[in-house]
């Protein structure tokens, strides 16, 4: 799966939208402003963690450009980072309500507890639209990735890595948080792919999508299962895929087995480029964020935002049901389509991949 670069994907995106008549549509969907407005909009973004470079180096300026260029440079965005606190987050939505901003984009840290802010947003006339992460509540729609398919791809890695000996393999699962209901999503994809196939031989909750936790965990693994015995390592995403790389490396590991991982941060591609990280999990930023704030300002304007150029699909929460969302693709990210990923999609250039201890690893490949 290949995309454009990035300023022609943006173009290309809302001349489709358009050109399809999908914003000057009729208000729809499950509530939203009491009353149309104009391009003087404020759109609160609500972003869960600094550790995840993607939210600050790509999702933020992709959200803020796309609202001011959908509203004539009339629209803002009021931005808070919750820093991997949920107690932070909160407060941060509460404030947000207080300053009645016309529309909130929340990517929820707990999924179950932000769903009181979210009825108060509510209760308030602002409609909430759930980001990368499905929060629970009376939310109005939801832009993300396909969630289970990312796991289906890091599982599908790892079998085509092991080849014939997947099934004598054994394996550690480092899944995310717990409180993150992507996890759920994410681990039902791999476990669908990796059992019967290979030996899972532990599995660890991640709590806060912790590198440090990761890291920890993995020494539990490591001792109980024995350095040599550890074919490959199903990382939830990269911040862990790092820690796990690290703890491997201090056990003595002379070769890192295959490690999953996901987002693509840049040291994650770095170390896809090296060999020490098998896989990650490519997903479009700028997809996710641009659709985010298509939904966002459209909902605030009065249109319709179920309308299929953008909501093709619905998902269920524990506490609402037929949510409008749009799935956003992914694909795997390897050495063999790194060019065809991030620096197609003008995510990374090879300068920013390729520094000088990783040149040799670039001409390696061919990347340069």
């Amino acid at each position: 799966m290949r995309h454009a670069a990035v300023a022609l994907a943006a173009s290309v995106s809302a001349l489709t939208l358009a050109a399809c008549g999908a914003l000057g549509n009729v208000v729809g969907g499950s509530g939203g402003s009491a009353s149309p407005k104009g391009d003087d909009i404020t759109v609160g973004l609500l972003l869960p963690d600094k550790d995840t470079a993607r939210f600050e180096r790509f999702d933020h300026p992709i959200i803020e450009k796309e609202v001011a260029a959908l509203t004539h440079g009339k629209g803002k965005v009021v931005y808070a980072n919750a820093e991997a606190s949920p107690a932070t987050q909160s407060r941060q939505f509460q404030q947000m309500v207080a300053d009645k901003v016309d529309v909130i984009l929340v990517d929820a840290l707990d999924a179950r507890a932000i769903a009181p802010d979210v009825q108060k947003a509510k209760d308030a006339g602002i409609p909430v639209i759930a980001y990368d992460r499905l929060a629970q509540g009376p939310i109005d729609a939801y832009v993300s990735h396909d969630n289970e398919l990312v796991g289906q791809v890091q599982a599908r890695a790892i079998i085509k890595a092991l080849g014939p000996k997947a099934p004598s393999s054994k394996i550690v699962m480092m899944n995310g948080d717990p409180a993150d209901p992507n996890t759920a999503r994410f681990k039902e994809g791999a476990l669908g792919e990796l059992q019967g196939q290979v030996d899972i031989v532990a599995q660890y909750d991640t709590d806060k999508w912790s590198p440090a936790i990761a890291k920890a965990n993995m020494k539990k693994a490591i001792r109980s299962v024995g350095l040599g015995s550890i074919a490959a390592v199903y990382s939830a995403n990269d911040g862990m895929a790092g820690a796990v790389i690290d703890a491997l490396k201090e056990a003595g590991a002379t070769r890192i087995p295959p490690v999953t991982g996901q987002d693509a941060n840049l040291d994650a591609v770095q170390r896809v480029v090296s060999g020490e990280q098998y896989m990650t999990v490519y997903k479009s930023f700028l997809d996710e964020a641009t659709d985010a704030a298509q939904l966002a300002v459209d909902k605030v304007k009065g249109k319709d935002i179920q309308f299929d150029a953008l909501t093709r699909d619905t998902v269920d929460s524990p506490t609402t049901k037929k949510i409008p969302a749009r799935l956003v693709p992914v694909v795997a990210l390897t050495r063999a389509t790194i060019k065809a990923t991030v620096i197609a999609d003008g995510v990374y250039s090879v300068q920013d991949i390729c520094t000088p201890a990783y040149a040799a690893d670039c001409a390696a490949i061919g990347l340069k």
